[in-house]
């Protein structure tokens, strides 16, 4: 579990492809402490599993194995070397919660159509698959390569999102362009009520006599 924070964005180091699936390099400076093979790490939002601990000047590299499907259904195959991606630990039982729960499974991929500065600010519109813009609330949460983003205004097609100066400079949003693609996680507890919901209609409550 997570939650939306991104704790520092990571360098791509070397993407390898090879028969049982790809593997991805990172340097990270931040999340790397008392990191170890095994544990999860979320990458753009994706939970990947981290196989590989190895020193590098100014932090660790960590390596990840990804299965085609994670591959094809998620941006990371649009990574390239030298690429930022957003990097977030678990959420430890003792933590705070600052931005809300997160699983790191990737609902689909957004396109952003609208990225432009206004202000000191960033406005960032996306146009969104079914799936994702069922649960799309005014004030609601999303996570957008893993960052913890309210939603601003509910478009036809998508979502506005407002961005401050701290999100844009911290992130891999910097890099972004009109066009990009980015991975979507709707909020788990709208999917949960949406699914309670669901429930009730397929099975109504009997009649008493």
């Amino acid at each position: 579990m997570f939650t939306g924070i991104v704790e520092e964005s990571g360098i791509v180091r070397h993407i390898q492809k090879n028969p049982r699936g790809i593997r991805l390099t990172v340097h990270a400076r931040v999340c790397v402490r008392g990191i170890r093979p095994g544990d999860s790490l979320a990458v753009n939002g994706c939970c990947l599993t981290v196989v590989r601990v190895a020193p590098a000047r100014g932090g660790k590299q960590l390596g990840f194995d990804l299965l085609q499907e994670t591959w094809d259904k998620t941006n990371l195959s649009a990574v390239r070397v030298g690429s930022r991606v957003n990097l977030e630990r678990p959420l430890r039982a003792d933590g705070r919660l600052d931005g809300h729960f997160v699983t790191g499974h990737v609902d689909g991929q957004g396109a952003i159509e609208r990225w432009e500065r206004s202000g000191a600010d960033w406005v960032l519109d996306l146009k969104l698959p079914p799936e994702v813009m069922r649960y799309m609330v005014y004030k609601g949460s999303i996570a957008v390569d893993g960052i913890s983003l309210t939603i601003a205004k509910v478009l036809p097609r998508g979502c506005r999102i407002w961005i401050i100066p701290h999100t844009y400079e911290v992130t891999a949003l910097c890099e972004r362009r009109a066009g990009d693609r980015v991975n979507l996680e709707a909020d788990l507890l709208g999917k949960y009520v949406d699914r309670f919901f669901a429930q009730m209609v397929k099975t109504p409550r009997k009649t008493r006599k």
